[in-house]
């Protein structure tokens, strides 16, 4: 799967819809479209031109919208990042057991989260760097948010616990970001036993 929860266009001609609706939807493909080209292109080299034609709609739409293209970026930004964040605390949230139940199966639905949308992964690992100022500032946030996730689920209460779970997420961002960037995503899923190794010296599971 290259994106999350990718829509279809609308129908042509008439159709029931709202106009709410019709602006969500136009909303979403302009996201899925933005993070497929530039998962191929880089977000350099993807233009306006680019999204708007891979999601069917005017730059009048793009702009009512969007301001620009970095904040097309943004908003997708922010969906993968909630996306990713989300399917992993559900996992987290099904399992009444241990703390460290509980966080080996949050990692492993991270992993197999990203490793299976590549595109939206790149999006908030890899390309977000080329973006600029505030973009970089977005990720270090979402980075935080993840270890704070880890040192709630794990009640990390010294400064040597919650700098091992900071630790942590690092890590594990820059061994994902490593084999997204080397075309590997099918290998991220395999990640999991010797990351859960690692966590199981470093924090209190």
């Amino acid at each position: 799967m290259a994106t999350p929860d990718v829509e279809t266009r609308l129908p042509r001609g008439p159709h029931r819809l709202s106009r709410d609706e019709v602006v969500r939807s136009q909303r979403r493909r302009m996201i899925v479209a933005m993070t497929e080209h530039m998962a191929r292109h880089g977000y350099g080299a993807t233009r306006v031109a680019d999204i708007v034609e891979g999601a069917g709609v005017s730059r009048e739409s793009f702009y009512a919208q969007f301001a620009s293209k970095e904040a097309c970026f943004m908003a997708a930004y922010d969906d993968a990042v909630a996306w990713t964040l989300t399917r992993s605390v559900e996992q987290v949230a099904t399992r009444e057991s241990s703390p460290a139940r509980r966080f080996a199966a949050g990692l492993r639905a991270f992993l197999e989260t990203v490793g299976a949308a590549p595109d939206a992964a790149r999006l908030f690992l890899i390309e977000v760097y080329a973006v600029g100022p505030k973009a970089t500032a977005r990720r270090a946030a979402a980075q935080q948010e993840f270890t704070e996730l880890v040192v709630r689920e794990l009640a990390c209460e010294t400064d040597a616990e919650r700098f091992a779970a900071e630790a942590l997420v690092a890590a594990v961002g820059a061994m994902v970001t490593t084999r997204l960037a080397a075309g590997e995503a099918d290998t991220i899923p395999a990640l999991y036993e010797p990351v859960l190794a690692l966590a199981q010296r470093l924090l209190p599971l």
